[in-house]
């Protein structure tokens, strides 16, 4: 590789423009194909980024297309079957969030990537904002202590993405708004908490409102419009998980990481039901309370697309690895569980 750029291909072109786009931005990155299984959309992605080799089949391009890494950034049903054969094919993967349908198949994925000594890294795209990292290294400075409770959300008063499609199907998806937009919440409350190993899991799901909405636009929906948990981790800390595509609340959108620690605690939420954030730390010293709050002028840090071209071409890990992925998905698996079920899961 040392001479040339590093040479990427993206499969899906929805989601997939983002990791087109952000690979375009690195200057020792080449973005040099598409794939989809859309003709039309593929072409349409192909003209707007001027990425002129497109395929319509992923093993394809594997065999024909001289590339480095790929991100696979499909409906969910396809990132464990994509990812493996991308890593067999000995190619680097940045899979989209959720890593997976279940658990099993995350393990699958990481067994392919250590077989093939390739790096993969998930899309967990909320951690790498300039305000989260402000908050992880306040975190990691001790500026909170030892976090044993925190709470991640995101609601959405209204929002069910393109009913009746991949997202609202079981088959396709896994899962509503938990596997959707929890996940980015599971991934930054546990990146700020050091990632610690789950032991329980207690969840319900429901499925109201987006019934409703559903019936009347006489769309398919086999999922929940709002899920919600409590895990606790083998460090003794406990983390409540709530997500939503429909409820009725007061703003568009609402999003809050809270971490409450024995020195102090930390929110990152959105304001005003935008995707704009604040970050604010709560502290005791000498028996006064103070809060600091974040003006939002932190040092720029990479983006997830290019940190994993860096990571690449730096031979380490990622930061945003498999394992991490991993353990996402045994929360999310476990309240879809634990809702179904009406018990607790436990990791023994």
């Amino acid at each position: 590789m040392a001479g040339r750029k590093l040479r990427v291909g993206v499969i899906g072109v929805g989601m997939g423009r983002s990791h087109a786009k952000g690979y375009q931005t690195h200057p020792q990155a080449e973005l040099v194909c598409l794939c989809d299984l859309d003709e039309a959309r593929l072409r349409a992605a192909g003209e707007e980024l001027g990425v002129s080799t497109l395929y319509t089949d992923a093993a394809e391009m594997f065999a024909k297309a001289e590339l480095d890494a790929v991100s696979v950034a499909t409906p969910n049903v396809g990132h464990a079957p994509l990812t493996i054969s991308a890593l067999e094919a000995g190619l680097h993967v940045l899979c989209e969030k959720p890593m997976a349908m279940r658990t099993p198949q995350c393990v699958a994925m990481n067994e392919a990537a250590a077989k093939a000594g390739r790096n993969l890294m998930i899309n967990f795209s909320y951690r790498f904002s300039d305000l989260s990292r402000a908050l992880k290294a306040q975190v990691d400075a001790g500026a909170i202590g030892d976090v044993y409770f925190a709470r991640s959300v995101w609601h959405r008063r209204r929002g069910v993405p393109r009913m009746g499609g991949s997202f609202t199907r079981q088959e396709s998806s896994g899962g509503g708004p938990l596997i959707d937009l929890g996940v980015h919440r599971i991934d930054l409350a546990l990146w700020l908490m050091g990632y610690p190993d789950p032991i329980s899991v207690t969840g319900s799901a429901y499925n109201v409102i987006a019934a409703q909405l559903a019936e009347r636009a006489g769309a398919v929906y086999t999922v929940e419009d709002l899920a919600c948990g409590l895990v606790r981790f083998a460090n003794g800390a406990t983390l409540m998980v709530e997500a939503s595509w429909a409820v009725n609340i007061d703003e568009r959108e609402h999003m809050v990481t809270l971490l409450c620690g024995d020195k102090g605690g930390l929110t990152q939420q959105s304001v005003g039901g935008t995707y704009n954030f604040v970050g604010e730390i709560y502290t005791e010293e000498a028996g006064h309370l103070y809060t600091k709050k974040f003006d939002g002028t932190v040092s720029a840090g990479p983006s997830a697309y290019h940190e994993f071209v860096n990571s690449i071409l730096e031979q380490r890990p990622p930061s945003a690895t498999g394992e991490h992925g991993l353990k996402v998905q045994k929360i999310l698996d476990g309240i879809y569980d634990s809702a179904a079920t009406g018990r607790e899961v436990r990791y023994d």
